[in-house]
């Protein structure tokens, strides 16, 4: 099952509430909070493009710049030891640890996939 659905480059994620009999949403990976909900998939997937079609023109209408989500920066917190074993392993095999955790990133990605 798929709790995400993507429009324009935007992710946004699938919620439900029982209470509400709702189901709803947000998109994800960005500061701005663009909500939406439906009453069934489909209505929530229009409510979701619309959301967005407004979040974007309403950034041309400010003359602002649309947040992207996932630019491919991003801060992790690996824990001390964690941090010391994956800098070895980078230092040892002459990569950066940037190099190296994307490279583990992917291969753990491409496995789950296959």
């Amino acid at each position: 099952m798929n709790n995400t659905m993507e429009y324009k480059g935007y992710v946004g994620s699938v919620e439900f509430s029982e209470k509400d009999c709702l189901l709803y949403g947000c998109v994800q990976g960005i500061r701005s909070l663009i909500s939406y909900e439906g009453i069934d998939v489909k209505s929530l997937v229009a409510d979701f493009h619309g959301a967005v079609d407004d979040y974007l023109e309403t950034c041309r209408a400010h003359n602002e710049e649309p947040e992207i989500a996932y630019k491919g920066s991003l801060n992790i917190r690996l824990g001390g030891n964690l941090h010391k074993r994956a800098a070895i392993y980078a230092i040892s095999h002459k990569i950066s640890l940037n190099s190296f955790i994307e490279e583990a990133v992917r291969e753990k990605l491409d496995a789950v996939a296959s």
